[in-house]
């Protein structure tokens, strides 16, 4: 399924080795002035990070990633039609990706889309299951920032990166990272994100509640495996899925005015599926980079034998570096599905 969103609907395009890749933004309001120029800023931190000293982390795989945006703006101004907006693929690699189709990359998504698109499957760079689509998000996400501007909501959205391989102390990131990179192997990472200024009266309980619309598209970006709504910064914990940990009188959120503040925030800014005036917060838990060249056990499904299989390319250390400003996106992606 590539579509998402009912009032604020995005359909992404394309793969990772494809001509192009990008995204119809449709039901957008009209009168909305965008430009190019308005991408610029999260695009440069998808592709490099937010950390200029994490960047030798990042891939070397390095696209111009200008957008280019054929509909739905007329005078610089949204028209109310769909707007498409789609980036070249130019620095692709002419590799040939065919021994994959029989020697699956563990913990890739070559095995399962395999078995289900047959023959058939795009595994060149991942196809459409490769981080590249996720230029595509932050491309919407910018048009959702936008809107919700224009709306007169003043919602801050602000992501960074919380822990690399289970440390959280920043200094000792490079070493780490440089460490993995020698060896041939990656690390995963942790995203914290805060929405500052969302209303009271945002989502709806069960099925559409804020947090599973959240996490919907959190785990729509390739490599995130776990998310968990809360600010614990006043609790001493090493640990995420610290509500888990708590008793109910720790846990618990005093309210103390009428407007919904709260003395502390665990609850992430969301009660009963619906935001509660509080900043919304989660983190998401990002995978290590599943392509390394760090020889690994593989099925050989020609032969049925066990075989040892290295990855080479261009990969990330750590897709984690990059993934701020594209959960960033998605959290105004839904905040716009759900406030138009």
């Amino acid at each position: 399924m590539n579509t998402y969103g009912n009032n604020f609907k995005i359909t992404i395009f394309g793969a990772s080795h494809a001509k192009e890749v990008g995204v119809v933004v449709d039901c957008c309001p009209s009168g909305i002035e965008i430009c190019e120029e308005d991408f610029k800023e999260d695009l440069l931190r998808r592709k490099n990070g937010d950390n200029s000293s994490l960047l030798f982390g990042t891939t070397p795989r390095k696209e111009e990633d200008i957008p280019h945006i054929t509909t739905g703006i007329s005078n610089g101004k949204t028209d109310g039609s769909p707007i498409t907006i789609s980036f070249e693929n130019k620095n692709v690699q002419g590799k040939d990706y065919s021994q994959f189709r029989t020697t699956p990359r563990p913990s890739h998504a070559d095995f399962v889309n395999l078995c289900k698109y047959k023959e058939f499957s795009n595994i060149q760079g991942g196809g459409q299951s490769s981080g590249r689509m996720t230029v595509a998000l932050v491309a919407a996400g910018v048009v959702a920032k936008k809107i919700l501007a224009a709306k007169g909501e003043k919602i801050s959205i602000k992501a960074s990166i919380a822990e690399i391989g289970g440390e959280k102390n920043p200094t000792l990131w490079p070493k780490m990272l440089a460490d993995a990179k020698g060896e041939g192997d990656s690390l995963g990472g942790v995203i914290r994100c805060v929405a500052e200024g969302v209303k009271v009266g945002v989502g709806e309980p069960f099925f559409s509640s804020l947090e599973s619309q959240i996490s919907q598209l959190a785990f729509s970006v390739p490599g995130v495996k776990g998310i968990e709504f809360g600010d614990f910064s006043d609790i001493d914990c090493k640990d995420y899925f610290t509500s888990a940990r708590l008793k109910g009188s720790q846990y618990n959120d005093p309210i103390v005015n009428t407007l919904g503040k709260c003395t502390t925030n665990h609850s992430g800014g969301i009660n009963g599926g619906i935001s509660n005036s509080n900043p919304i917060v989660f983190s998401v838990a990002v995978r290590p980079t599943a392509s390394i060249s760090k020889p690994q056990k593989t099925i050989n499904l020609s032969t049925g034998e066990v075989e040892e299989i290295s990855v080479k390319g261009r990969h990330d250390v750590s897709i984690a570096l990059r993934c701020p400003v594209i959960i960033e996106a998605i959290t105004a992606i839904v905040l716009a599905d759900n406030l138009l």
